[in-house]
């Protein structure tokens, strides 16, 4: 059934966003969208469906090849990874395009994000052979070359976004007589700023070819340049810039989609209208295009419209965010609309469409692991014939029954020195599937029984696990994550009287969980629980830190409703930890990266530490980006920042903990060591025995380059959860000069001394029985012990 999906206003005029406003007045924009991942590329190649998988934290990056089979069945017949990929995430994938014989593929971080894209060409016996690896005459790190590819007929188009500091280029290949690519042209602009990414999408047909620049601009307005190529010049002469009415797109990410096919470019602007989204659309040729229209959604679900777009005849399909609406051609325009398959083709991360055949990703599926539907046209229009996925499996087999010792650097198959295997638990056996991933973890020892229990986070809710035999871990059950909100990778819990209490970041109206551990006791078989109390003064939140001294909580990094106290400390009264009051705010201003003392993580105690000043009174040390908050919120009604603790190139100030004797405060960064402003995983060590004036005493240097996360001290050790190189076990006896004495690396596959959000999460070593556990984010939870008893 046809239903009206889009507005088109021919030739727009100059006050068009308030008619945009006027038209979508009401509109109710909920969910982000969908992050790629299978099927965030996509492409056709002759009876073939190809579809990339590749994303954020994904390490086994990979193009699935489909075929319809005799029998009509789609199967999967073919996956195809870079030949020279040495395990690395090379997010080959990210980019795809293709015609009947020829197929180019984008690795965006192969070689330190040098990036490459791959020819493949389809041999006599129907086979896909890699036949060329594509890079530029000047290519270097950092460049991301692949991140967007055009194929058309003995030409390709390269976009390599982040040349240059991110002003971007675009490469050009001929394809030789003898049947191999060289390049040809690079395309520029003089334009382009640092972080611009000029080349992030890139069209061509037929000579013309148009390269994007969707983030140009202060406010991300977004730019399309247009090139021809002139036979006589044998060059590829600029046509300039698409023109756009003033006004009309500011803001918009001009270009995030891109299309281009017989005289009919497509441009989408997924940010039109504040997030709306839509298109706008041109006619012309010789690099010569003029502005005809713009294609307008009335019907909004999700935000994001836009970011993919498709000329299939002369109607434009439009996606990027809820369903794909197609836009029909009619002889005075664009005279009808309609959700493509009624609406049952949700997502629209890429397109691909060829004489008949479709393939629609939608990157968001399944918590983000993401799916695929193939369609065929008819008669009656366009119907699914198959929902293609990628086969699930857990990355590692859960390991129980028995210690596996830590010997000559192994512990099953997981790099160690002095820390055993005690358990593992995968994240099928947690209650998660596909798509799942872990986060934070906590612990509860139950004080009538002695059991110790442990609180996981997963991206879709939390696990609750009985590890008080802990070579023989029993899964107790699942709290799902609150009712209408959705799964995000920010999970973060702590502990008081007896109650756990949840929150999740980037998850809506997900409010802050309250749970009852002492139900745990008897359980028997796994089940699905429910909160036993809910406290909706916030929508989503970073963290929750308690004081189990004083019986308050501090969310913080508090977004999409309540009181978000600037992002500082939402403070809540759970002394009555089933009626949580909200007691007020606290932002640090001068720290954060807005100024509003925004605190990422925190760790508050009632203090009783060399600083006879401040002796009973509650302080709270706030990780707020930019540097160490330290504050005294006993007066809730009259908080009070002590003082601030700076340090040299900040990336990311993110989460920390005292020494014991409250002398020394531990400082992480976690973009530092990405940005290139620490060699290796980097701790700040701060003398906190004045608290009006913490001193920066040493900045620890570890053994590997990992991106450092959640580190915590008992005792004279300190265990660091250090991403890519696992757990990380540090002797602090000497407070000043930390030196690393064990580790158990939780995830082999990933580079150690590469930085990035892969590996472990975190980690709770404070059970009495000296249990260590450990989340894996792709993985699942790790039971540890150190083998010496003396470290």
């Amino acid at each position: 059934m046809k239903e009206p999906g889009f507005i088109f206003i021919s030739n727009p005029p100059e006050n068009m966003n308030r008619i945009i406003c006027a038209l979508l007045l009401g509109v109710f924009l909920t969910v982000p969208v969908s992050a790629q991942n299978f099927g965030g590329a996509a492409a056709i190649a002759g009876d073939d469906v190809i579809v990339g998988m590749s994303g954020q934290n994904s390490t086994n990056s990979a193009v699935y090849v489909f075929r319809k089979a005799g029998d009509g069945t789609w199967e999967q017949t073919e996956l195809l990874v870079a030949s020279d990929n040495n395990g690395q995430d090379d997010r080959f994938g990210r980019a795809l395009a293709a015609d009947d014989r020829t197929l180019v593929v984008g690795a965006t971080l192969m070689d330190n994000s040098t990036g490459g894209a791959y020819v493949f060409t389809k041999n006599a016996s129907g086979t896909w052979v890699e036949s060329q690896k594509l890079l530029g005459e000047d290519s270097s790190e950092e460049e991301s070359f692949g991140r967007s590819i055009a194929l058309d007929g003995d030409w390709i188009v390269v976009g390599a976004a982040g040349a240059d500091d991110g002003r971007g280029a675009a490469y050009i290949f001929r394809r030789g007589l003898d049947g191999l690519w060289s390049q040809h042209s690079k395309l520029q602009s003089d334009e382009a700023q640092e972080g611009e990414f000029y080349g992030l999408t890139v069209a061509m047909d037929r000579g013309n070819v148009l390269v994007a620049s969707p983030l140009a601009g202060d406010d991300a307005d977004g730019n399309v340049y247009a090139y021809y190529y002139h036979e006589d010049q044998d060059a590829f002469v600029s046509h300039g810039r698409l023109g756009k009415f003033p006004g009309v797109f500011d803001g918009a990410n001009f270009g995030m989609g891109l299309a281009l096919k017989d005289g009919l470019a497509v441009v989408g602007t997924p940010q039109l209208g504040g997030g709306i989204g839509g298109a706008a659309v041109y006619r012309g040729q010789a690099g010569d295009f003029q502005l005809a229209g713009v294609l307008l959604p009335f019907s909004v679900a999700q935000p994001g419209t836009g970011s993919a777009v498709a000329i299939v005849g002369q109607n434009v399909w439009v996606g990027g965010a809820g369903s794909v609406y197609v836009y029909e051609a009619g002889s005075g325009g664009f005279t009808g609309s309609y959700f493509l398959a009624d609406g049952d083709v949700p997502g629209g991360t890429a397109f691909a469409v060829k004489e008949g055949l479709a393939v629609v990703g939608n990157g968001g599926a399944d918590n983000g692991l993401g799916e695929a539907r193939i369609l065929a046209q008819n008669e009656e229009g366009w119907v699914i014939e198959a929902t293609v996925t990628t086969p699930f499996e857990d990355l590692y087999a859960s390991i129980t029954g028995g210690e596996v010792k830590c010997g000559e650097g192994e512990a099953a198959e997981f790099p160690c020195q002095d820390v055993d295997l005690v358990s593992f638990l995968n994240i099928s056996d947690l209650g998660g599937g596909r798509g799942i991933r872990m986060n934070d973890v906590w612990g509860w020892t139950d004080p009538e029984t002695g059991r110790e229990y442990v609180i996981a986070g997963r991206t879709n809710g939390t696990s609750f696990v009985d590890i008080t035999d802990p070579a023989n871990p029993r899964f107790l059950g699942d709290l799902p994550l609150t009712e209408g909100a959705q799964p995000a990778s920010w999970r973060d819990m702590k502990v008081y009287k007896n109650h756990t209490f949840i929150v999740s970041d980037g998850a809506g109206q997900h409010g802050m969980q309250v749970f009852d551990l002492t139900r745990l006791r008897d359980v028997t078989e796994p089940r699905i629980f429910e909160a036993d109390a809910h406290y909706g003064g916030i929508g989503s939140a970073h963290n929750i830190v308690i004081n189990e001294e004083t019986g308050f909580a501090y969310a913080v990094g508090v977004n999409s409703g309540g009181d978000t106290c600037g992002g500082g400390l939402h403070m809540i009264n759970i002394q009555d930890p089933q009626n949580p009051t909200f007691a007020g705010c606290f932002g640090h201003e001068g720290t954060g990266r807005a100024g509003t003392g925004y605190s990422h993580d925190a760790q508050c105690i009632l203090y009783n530490g060399p600083d006879a000043d401040y002796a009973g009174r509650e302080i709270c040390f706030g990780h707020n980006e930019t540097a160490l908050s330290i504050a005294d919120v006993t007066d809730k009604d009259n908080p009070v920042g002590i003082s601030i603790g700076e340090y040299p190139n900040a990336g990311y100030t993110h989460q920390g903990w005292t020494s014991e004797d409250l002398h020394y405060y531990y400082v992480n960064d976690e973009l530092d060591e990405m940005q290139g402003l620490a060699s290796k995983t980097r701790t700040m060590i701060f003398d906190i025995s004045d608290l009006d004036d913490p001193i920066l005493v040493k900045e620890h240097l570890g053994v590997h380059a990992s991106s450092d996360h959640n580190l915590y001290v008992r005792g004279n050790l300190m265990y660091q959860s250090n991403y890519n190189s696992g757990l990380r076990v540090l002797d602090i006896s000497d407070p000043e000069n930390p030196v690393e004495v064990a580790y158990f690396d939780v995830a082999p596959q990933a580079d150690n001394d590469t930085a990035g959000f892969n590996g472990t999460w975190s980690n709770y070593p404070f059970f009495d029985s000296g249990t260590i556990v450990v989340t894996g984010i792709e993985s699942g939870l790790f039971m540890l012990r150190k083998s010496q008893i003396d470290l």
